[in-house]
Parts: structure tokens; C-alpha cells; sequence
């Protein structure tokens, strides 16, 4: 193995903590963007193959030459349970990058999901099965395994600027990325976020209809003058 390519392929990453994993894995993804300030989510391009599909682990970052999915299989290599397998594969769509064969691999190795900002095939079956894949499309031409990717180093993906070991969460609305130094006090925020809407809920469905911000708002914008009322 050359020193080149020691430095492309890293194994040893520091992990968002397994019971901050599990402690997020409560919330909807949008709750957790929401307390990020609205930043880490990837592209709306990234969808579950299926609605009921949810994932929550450490990220394993993957970058891949458009079309070759060398890279992906050294990922699933080294990576470890619960891990989350996320590819900056450049939203290119001309080749999957994964099918069937692959997912089932992760899936019995243990691995959480895998997160593709490319194209993956064998649709149903993966639509159909227990292992949750995000794609950002479909396409039944198979890659390459012959180009250098990297593993485990920084990336960006579908928008999204990732660490290794960051928090990764997905479900029916897409995915968001948590830095993993700042899991914790964004748990905290969620679940107060979270306590905050189920309040507002009960209120609109005892009768409070109108959102108690709105005329401040709209007189802020410059929509109402000040005295006027909706």
C-alpha cells in the first residue's frame, strides 16, 4: 500500500457518542435543522427510497469520481455497526452507485443506512427491504470500481459540509447533518423546540388559531403599520 493511498482511505474517526445517536433518533429530522439554525441539511434532491425509512448514526464520509463506486466498497469495509455510510457522489445520475447486493452487505454488517447524493438501482427491492437508503435519483447503468476516491476525510455532500463521525439523521423529509461537538446543546434546543410545538398544536386545536408572532412580524416587515391589527 503506497502513502498515498493511506492518506485517501482513513479508519481511525472519532464518533458522535451512541447515546447522543440514540437520543436524537427521537426527533424528526426538521426539528433538528431547525435548532441548527436552518443549516446541514442536504439538498431536497436526497430522498428515502421509502417514507417509513429512518436513520441516525456517525457519519462515514465517502467521495467518489462521478460513475465509480471504488470508494464505497473500501466504506463498507471499515466501517463499523451503526455507522452511517454518506457519498458526495457530485449529484450525478448517469450510473447507481449501489443496488441490492450492496445494501444487503451494509445491512448485515450492521451498518445504519447509506446516504448517496448520486443515483443507486434495484429501486423496489431496496423500497421493499429494511435497510434505509437515501438517493438522490435513480438509474439502472452499474458503476465502475476502478477510480481513487476518498474515505473518511471532510466532504461535502449535496450541499452539506460533513466530518466524519458527525451526527447523520434522515427520515421522510430528508436528511440533516449535526457537527459532533455540537450534538449535545442541539439536543437540549430540540427537545425544548419539540415541548414548544406540541404546546402550539394543543392551543390551535383548543380554539387558538392565529400564530401569537404574526402581527409583530408583519409590522417588523413593514406589512402593518404600527397600531393596525389583522
Amino acid at each position: 500500500m503506497t502513502e498515498n493511498s493511506v492518506s485517501m482511505l482513513q479508519r481511525a474517526i472519532t464518533r458522535v457518542d451512541a447515546e447522543q445517536v440514540k437520543r436524537a433518533a427521537e426527533f424528526q429530522a426538521a426539528i433538528l435543522a431547525d435548532v441548527a439554525g436552518r443549516r446541514g441539511t442536504l439538498h431536497g434532491r436526497v430522498k428515502p427510497l421509502a417514507a417509513s425509512m429512518k436513520v441516525a448514526g456517525p457519519a462515514i464520509t465517502v467521495e467518489v469520481r462521478p460513475g465509480d463506486n471504488l470508494a464505497i466498497h473500501a466504506a463498507l469495509a471499515i466501517a463499523q455497526p451503526g455507522d452511517v455510510i454518506v457519498v458526495d457522489g457530485k449529484g450525478d445520475l448517469s450510473c447507481a452507485l449501489i443496488g441490492e447486493i450492496m445494501s444487503t452487505q451494509a445491512h448485515a454488517a450492521g451498518i445504519a443506512g447509506i446516504i448517496i447524493d448520486g443515483a443507486v438501482r434495484d429501486s423496489d427491492a431496496l423500497a421493499q427491504g429494511d435497510f434505509p437508503v437515501f438517493a438522490a435519483g435513480l438509474n439502472p447503468c452499474g458503476p465502475t470500481k476502478s477510480i481513487a476516491g476518498r474515505v473518511n476525510h471532510p466532504v461535502s455532500v449535496a450541499g452539506a459540509a460533513i466530518q466524519p463521525g458527525d451526527l447523520i439523521i434522515g427520515d421522510a423529509d430528508g436528511v440533516v447533518v449535526l457537527p459532533r461537538e455540537e450534538v449535545a446543546a442541539l439536543l437540549v434546543l430540540a427537545q425544548q423546540k419539540l415541548d414548544g410545538e406540541n404546546r402550539r398544536l394543543q392551543a390551535i386545536r383548543q380554539g387558538d388559531i392565529r400564530a401569537p408572532w404574526l402581527e409583530a412580524a408583519l409590522r417588523a416587515a413593514g406589512m402593518l403599520e404600527n397600531g393596525e391589527t389583522l
